[in-house]
């Protein structure tokens, strides 16, 4: 995949869309920035942005930076993505991020996407490989009531239905296929809004669609 040519916003945002109009349906994309964000999260990027999808990225991970209104933009979303990747648990912020995704998802409060970035479910759940080994150097200087919440989040997480990569994949075609799962997934939780906005005697009119179980 060449290399894009687009830039980040200036500042950490909110970017939205025309696929809907509501906040609430913003997209939280959580991944390993020193590893990931000029090579396959900016292409995601630009892909989210040409087909109108409302969503929260970082735009930097600088060490010591307060990062904590990260939380109330996880709060704000429906949807998360977490990108595993074989440095993603070499950040404590990833980890964290992805611990308060586990407890709003517990609350069905908003869907998880695990995508796996050329890292298998297996190594992210059970925390193998080199994914592993990263996991542990950073649970070395980590409490262990914070590396019993990073390994919870570890397992929920990687444990639900995700999207991924190989190492021989194409990454163009995979971000298609992420594009169309997000558009999916916000689909389905609007009609499930507007069902619910209804009065009572006008549900029943309504065309029936596959539903998302919880998570």
């Amino acid at each position: 995949m060449k290399k894009s040519n687009s830039k980040f916003p200036s500042k950490d945002t909110t970017l939205s869309g025309s696929l809907h109009s509501h906040n609430d349906n913003q997209v939280f994309i959580n991944f390993r920035g020193e590893e990931l964000r000029c090579s396959f999260v900016s292409h995601l990027v630009d892909a989210f942005i040409r087909h109108g999808i409302n969503f929260f990225i970082d735009k930097d991970e600088q060490k010591g930076k307060d990062r904590r209104h990260l939380f109330a933009r996880i709060k704000q979303s429906r949807i998360a993505l977490t990108i595993f990747s074989k440095r993603y648990a070499e950040s404590r912020w990833c980890l964290n991020e992805l611990a308060k995704i586990k407890k709003r998802a517990d609350k069905r409060k908003l869907q998880v996407i695990p995508i796996f970035f050329k890292v298998k479910a297996a190594s992210v759940r059970y925390q193998k490989a080199e994914f592993g080994r990263n996991f542990w150097r950073l649970a070395k200087t980590s409490s262990g009531e914070q590396i019993k919440k990073w390994k919870e989040a570890l397992e929920s997480v990687s444990d639900k239905m995700g999207l991924s990569l190989g190492g021989k994949s194409s990454e163009a075609d995979f971000i298609k296929e992420i594009v169309k799962e997000v558009k999916r997934v916000v689909e389905v939780k609007e009609m499930k809004d507007h069902s619910f906005s209804l009065p009572q005697n006008n549900r029943r009119h309504l065309p029936s669609r596959i539903k998302i179980q919880p998570k």
